[in-house]
C-alpha cells in the first residue's frame, strides 16, 4: 500500500470498543476465528493509518456477570468470571493481531503475569508510543462495573481523542431498536445527556457520565460493514456522534496529506 492511498485521519489514538457477542460471528456461543480474524485484519489496517489503537472487549458470549448473578450465583463472583472471560477474548484477538504482523500487548487489571501484562499507566502509553495495540483486559478489575466503564476510564487515562464503538446490527444509536422496530429513528449527531435522559442504548450510565464529564466523544457504528472502522476514522460512512455538542459537518475532516 502507497503512503498516497493511504487516508487520512484526524484521530491519533482511539479506544475501539466492542462487545464479546462480536467475536462469535454467526454462532450462539464462544468464539469464531474467522470473525476474530476479520476484526484483526480492521484493526491493522487502521493502524496503518498511523493512529494508535487501543481495545477494550467484552466478554458475553463467554460469560455474562449479570446474567449469572440473575440465575442465582453472588454478584461478585459472577462479575470475577466475565472478567476472566474477557481476558480470553484479549488473548484470542492478540493471537489474530499477532498473526497479521501487528504487534500486540495485553494488559490485564488482574494480575495474570504468565499470560498478560499488569496494568500500569506509564507502561501502556509507552507502548501505545512504539506502535503497539494495547488490550486491556479484565474490566476495571473491580465487580460491578462493566467493560463499557473501563473502555471510558482507560480511554481517558490514555488521553484517546474519541471512543470507537463498533455495534453488531446497528450502524447507529437509535430512539429504538431498529430490529424489531421499522420506524426508528437513527441519530447523526446526540448528547450525552439526551443518551442518559432517553436511556439509548449506547453505553451504561457510569460510562456515558465518565466520557461527559471528561469532554470524551463516542462514535457508534456498525462492525458488521467490512472496512467500517477504517472508513470511520477518515470520516466517511454511516454513524452517531455522541458528544456535548458537535455539527455533523465539523466532524472527522480528514488532515493534510503528508508531506
Amino acid at each position: 500500500m502507497t503512503e498516497a492511498s493511504i487516508p487520512q485521519t484526524t484521530y491519533k489514538r482511539v479506544m475501539l470498543k466492542i462487545s464479546g457477542e462480536a467475536l462469535m460471528g454467526d454462532q450462539g456461543f464462544g468464539l469464531h476465528p474467522p470473525t476474530v480474524q476479520r476484526i484483526a485484519r480492521e484493526v491493522k489496517s487502521v493502524q496503518e493509518m498511523g493512529v494508535e489503537i487501543c481495545m477494550v472487549i467484552g466478554g458475553g458470549n463467554i460469560f455474562r456477570g449479570l446474567a449469572g448473578s440473575a440465575q442465582g450465583m453472588e454478584r461478585t463472583t459472577a462479575d470475577y468470571m466475565g472478567m476472566l472471560a474477557t481476558v480470553m477474548n484479549a488473548l484470542a484477538m492478540q493471537s489474530a493481531l499477532e498473526g497479521g504482523g501487528v504487534f500486540t500487548r495485553v494488559i490485564s487489571a488482574i494480575r495474570m503475569d504468565e499470560v498478560a501484562e499488569p496494568y500500569i499507566r506509564r507502561r501502556a502509553v509507552r507502548h501505545l508510543e512504539k506502535k503497539r495495540v494495547c488490550i486491556f483486559a479484565a474490566g476495571t478489575g473491580n465487580p460491578y462495573f462493566t467493560t463499557d466503564t473501563a473502555a471510558a476510564l482507560r480511554a481517558n487515562e490514555m488521553a484517546c481523542e474519541a471512543i470507537i464503538m463498533g455495534k453488531n446490527g446497528t450502524d447507529g444509536v437509535y430512539d429504538k431498536d431498529p430490529r424489531t422496530n421499522p420506524d426508528a429513528k437513527r441519530y447523526d449527531n446526540v448528547t450525552f445527556d439526551e443518551v442518559l435522559s432517553k436511556n439509548l442504548k449506547v453505553m451504561d450510565a457510569s460510562a456515558i457520565a465518565l466520557a461527559r464529564d471528561n469532554n470524551m466523544p463516542i462514535i457508534v457504528f456498525s462492525l458488521d460493514e467490512p472496512g467500517g472502522f477504517r472508513g470511520i476514522l477518515a470520516g466517511q460512512g454511516t454513524y452517531t456522534r455522541v458528544s456535548e455538542k458537535a455539527p455533523r459537518a465539523q466532524l472527522d475532516k480528514p488532515g493534510p496529506a503528508p508531506a
